[in-house]
């Protein structure tokens, strides 16, 4: 994987969403491969923030910007003149989405829409990924994983919104950038942990909190099957994806990104996980609260990622899950998160230091 860092040594790219969990990492593993970034999102979600844990602000080119602010967007796009831009920034709760749907659908739809035709209007961008969720499909509730080539039909409105998304993406690609030096795809990823997360209504945060008040863990939904995968999994697939999508525009298109069906586990079996991993007794309690509607099951088939680019998991969801305690006690201890942050990736991407 040492590859995919080398080839943004030098390289301008422009990220969205850059101050949440993934976009904060994404944008420590770029900085880490020698490339230059800008950075546009609005404040971080959380306070601690993974963002501000890492002193980003301060080592990146960072714009506090409104994704819906299509002028102030475009600016930003066209000062930095990237070469690769990748769209993380989103509303990205499903419970959040049905108590605000209208910010959801105008962040997550409107968002791309004006991200989209501000890579129109700049000649530089030779490389533009949308990255999505794998809960754009019509969920069925079936045994085997949805294929990409499968019906877009969120049922909640961050699903649906990001079915809009992918849509959005694929309009544009056809429409405006069919047989220009600028090449689209999107990804769909499923439910990322790892160090720094530090949102509302997800399961790991939710076990460290518990965990470090030396409370029970509360689990509203434990039989519900997800593709868990450290961070750092679809992330080394969404850098593959934009760099080889520049040297190879053939290859552009939407692509499934997600564990090995053995690390698609239930809510409690990675609860289970994350308690043995944990240690100190810790425990956790089924509390099912009925909540708002969610997929009771869901994986992803990442055959086509594996047969075009040669991706494939290199983390279980055990893994994933120690890496995450490991990232947190070292926090707690007060160590170098920086440092600790950059072993981490340096450790899954094979790089020596």
């Amino acid at each position: 994987m040492n590859s995919i860092l080398d080839a943004y040594k030098g390289k301008k790219v422009f990220l969205t969403g850059h101050t949440g969990f993934k976009g904060s990492w994404l944008s420590e593993i770029l900085l880490l491969a020698g490339a230059s970034v800008t950075g546009y999102s609005a404040a971080p979600p959380t306070d601690p923030a993974l963002f501000d844990i890492l002193g980003l602000s301060g080592r990146m080119n960072s714009i506090e910007g409104d994704v819906r602010d299509l002028q102030h967007l475009r600016e930003a796009v066209l000062f930095a003149e990237p070469e690769i831009v990748i769209h993380l920034a989103a509303q990205p709760l499903v419970r959040e989405s049905y108590r605000d749907p209208v910010y959801t659908y105008e962040t997550n739809v409107l968002g791309t829409v004006n991200l989209l035709e501000s890579v129109r209007q700049c000649g530089s961008v030779r490389s533009f990924l949308n990255v999505t969720t794998d809960k754009v499909y019509e969920n069925r509730e079936w045994a085997w994983g949805y294929r990409e080539t499968d019906a877009l039909d969120g049922y909640d409105p961050y699903s649906n919104s990001k079915s809009c998304s992918e849509l959005v993406t694929h309009s544009y690609s056809k429409s405006f950038f069919a047989g220009t030096r600028t090449a689209v795809s999107t990804a769909r990823a499923g439910n990322v942990i790892g160090g720094g997360d530090f949102a509302a209504d997800r399961i790991i945060p939710d076990c460290i909190r518990a965990a470090d008040a030396g409370e029970k863990i509360i689990v509203r939904n434990p039989w519900s099957t997800r593709p868990y995968q450290h961070v750092l999994e679809p992330l080394s697939a969404y850098l593959l994806i934009a760099a080889r999508q520049v040297l190879e525009p053939e290859i552009a298109g939407a692509y499934n990104v997600g564990p090995g069906d053995e690390d698609c586990v239930t809510t409690g079996e990675l609860t289970d996980l994350f308690c043995s991993a944990w240690g100190d007794g810790c425990s956790w309690e089924n509390r099912y609260d009925g909540g708002p509607h969610e997929a009771g099951f869901l994986k992803l088939d990442c055959s086509l990622i594996r047969m075009k680019l040669g991706w494939h998991p290199a983390m279980h969801v055990g893994d994933a899950v120690r890496k995450t305690v490991e990232w947190t006690k070292a926090r707690t201890a007060g160590e170098d998160m920086i440092a600790v942050t950059d072993r981490q990736i340096r450790e899954y991407f094979g790089v020596e230091k």
